[in-house]
């Protein structure tokens, strides 16, 4: 039977760090009266995370794009100006600029002492911040079928999404560090091809049977059916600095799910390659952004992000004209050529230095760069 269209719904998730505004260091923990403050958001839902300097926020389902812009604008103001009243500010990226992992604490909660003691020093390294789009389908099957099928965008939404070029005070060379951190975690990366939700669901059971997880919400893949909502949950971009790029991220998703499902009821659908052809473009995603090119597998060749972001702008745009959200996935021709996160962080060090700052002025410098960019626009 032909499952009902979907509706296509999407929520957004995102994670910040709080900094100390004198020191541009994270703070080491959050006063109760702030967190007593930011338990109780005007909208949505903000709850600590494993690091005791960061707080994660999640917007309220929306119908369309325009939305859930008006959620993450709210949500981020609410944040940025509640702890600005402690004499702190958030950014909005995947790395702190030179933050150390060791100093930090986890937050006191039975699920993260469960991980603490688990997983040792990987997790206790997880000094990292993600954005994760959440997209409703309410068929179970066909949940799985895009999965399969839009695993193949993946590199392409990350490259356009650096924003974690430092870690501990050093350039790492890649624009998305975050991806590197977060693939020492077990069950990480791409998710295996499944053929339908049993397929998925016997796997899950060989996990959860055996007694290694408790449930579905340890599998942390890039992509993955959330285990709390009839949503297929995108998790493999790092988060953006500014809120508008992040929003042509979650429509550039939204929109390609559209069209895969399109392209379903057409009796075609998008041709899938193997994990380790899409690992090596994640590779390419994570050290290059859109500096460089990566594959194209139906061509054979290596193609600018350019030239595959234009592409990628037609096979979406009938869907993403019906749902309303083209011009946020236009907007990635601007990402593309202006740069990411990434890049404008690596200028403004760049910058300092040649100004005659040393290099841990010029990290506050970056610091205070994205302080400034992440409420941009709300």
């Amino acid at each position: 039977m032909t499952p009902e269209r979907p509706r296509f719904t999407i929520g957004i998730e995102e994670e910040y760090f709080v900094v100390d505004r004198e020191t541009r260091d994270l703070v080491d923990d959050l006063p109760k009266p702030l967190r007593d403050t930011l338990a109780h958001p005007p909208i949505g839902l903000t709850s600590p995370e494993f690091i005791r300097s960061q707080v994660e926020i999640g917007t309220p389902v929306a119908a369309n794009m325009t939305e859930v812009a008006e959620y993450l604008a709210t949500m981020r103001r609410f944040v940025a100006d509640t702890v600005n009243d402690h004499g702190m500010a958030i950014i909005s990226a995947s790395t702190h600029p030179f933050a150390d992992w060791i100093q930090q604490k986890h937050t006191d909660k039975a699920r993260y002492n469960v991980l603490e003691e688990a997983l040792q020093g990987v997790v206790r390294r997880l000094l990292i911040c993600g954005m994760h789009v959440h997209v409703g389908i309410a068929d179970e099957d066909l949940r799985i079928e895009l999965m399969n099928q839009v695993t193949y965008f993946l590199p392409h939404l990350l490259a356009i999404s650096g924003s974690s070029p430092f870690w501990q005070g050093e350039d790492t060379g890649l624009k998305s560090y975050r991806t590197t951190v977060f693939r020492s975690m077990p069950r990480t990366g791409l998710p295996d091809e499944f053929e339908g939700w049993s397929d998925y669901q016997r796997h899950v059971e060989v996990l959860v049977g055996t007694g290694v997880i408790e449930d579905a919400s340890k599998l942390w893949w890039d992509i993955r059916p959330s285990s709390r909502y009839p949503t297929l949950e995108m998790r493999s971009t790092d988060i953006c600095t500014r809120v508008v790029d992040g929003l042509a991220v979650a429509a550039c998703y939204q929109s390609l799910l559209a069209t895969l499902y399109q392209l379903r009821m057409e009796n075609r659908r998008w041709r899938q390659y193997s994990r380790m052809l899409i690992q090596e473009n994640n590779w390419r995603a994570q050290r290059y952004g859109v500096d460089e090119s990566l594959i194209d597998f139906g061509r054979g060749s290596l193609c600018s992000v350019a030239d595959l972001a234009a592409e990628l702008i037609e096979i979406v745009r009938d869907e993403a004209t019906e749902l309303g959200s083209i011009d946020h996935v236009e907007h990635i021709r601007s990402i593309v050529e202006n740069g990411t996160s990434a890049d404008r962080q690596r200028r403004v060090y760049e910058d300092a230095i040649a100004g005659g700052a040393e290099s841990r002025d010029a990290l506050n410098a970056v610091v205070d760069h994205l302080i400034a960019e992440t409420v941009e626009g709300v």
